[in-house]
């Protein structure tokens, strides 16, 4: 081996061994107001994964934290959207289910599949006023990182992105 080839190695290594994983960050970028409203005020957002018997997929044993941050997100995205109605006599609650939430154990391109099962409750009756299961991936290629570890946590990131973005399209499609 040329000096120059153990070099180039030696600089590689120690460069992509400075990368640290982004963090989980959720926050879904680029939403929208909504050009339409729905007659209801959103009371409260609740994020949990579902019980064994009501998962789709694999669910993260050490995802502890990924429930909160996952509302965060989703009450950040429905605030900027302004979907709901704050002067509605109709209060809701939206609660979701992780039913899935499977981040890639490796390969070049880092795939997460993620489910999730959405629930719009009118406080007083009881009454369901949406309910839609959303599944969604995450997919980062090799050029976004060459440690595997960065991309494997964008993947999870853009997953659960795409999941609210999502929710948010099919809530704007079902206002009238």
């Amino acid at each position: 081996m040329s000096f120059r080839v153990l070099l180039a190695v030696l600089l590689a290594t120690l460069l992509t061994g400075c990368v640290s994983a982004p963090p989980l960050n959720f926050s879904v970028q680029g939403v929208e107001p909504s050009k339409r409203k729905l007659d209801a005020d959103l009371r409260a957002v609740s994020v949990s994964y579902a019980v064994p018997s009501e998962q789709t997929g694999n669910v993260p044993s050490d995802g502890e934290g990924v429930p909160l941050l996952w509302e965060r997100a989703l009450s950040e995205a429905v605030n900027k959207s302004s979907v709901f109605d704050d002067e509605s006599a109709k209060k809701v609650n939206l609660f979701v289910k992780i039913r899935e939430l499977d981040p890639p154990a490796g390969g070049f391109t880092m795939v997460t599949d993620t489910s999730a099962s959405y629930l719009l409750v009118n406080r007083k009756t009881g009454e369901t006023i949406l309910e839609e299961t959303i599944t969604t991936q995450g997919s980062v290629p090799p050029g976004y990182a060459f440690v595997g570890v960065v991309r494997a946590k964008e993947s999870i990131n853009r997953a659960v992105q795409n999941n609210i973005r999502e929710f948010l399209s099919r809530l704007e499609v079902s206002a009238r």
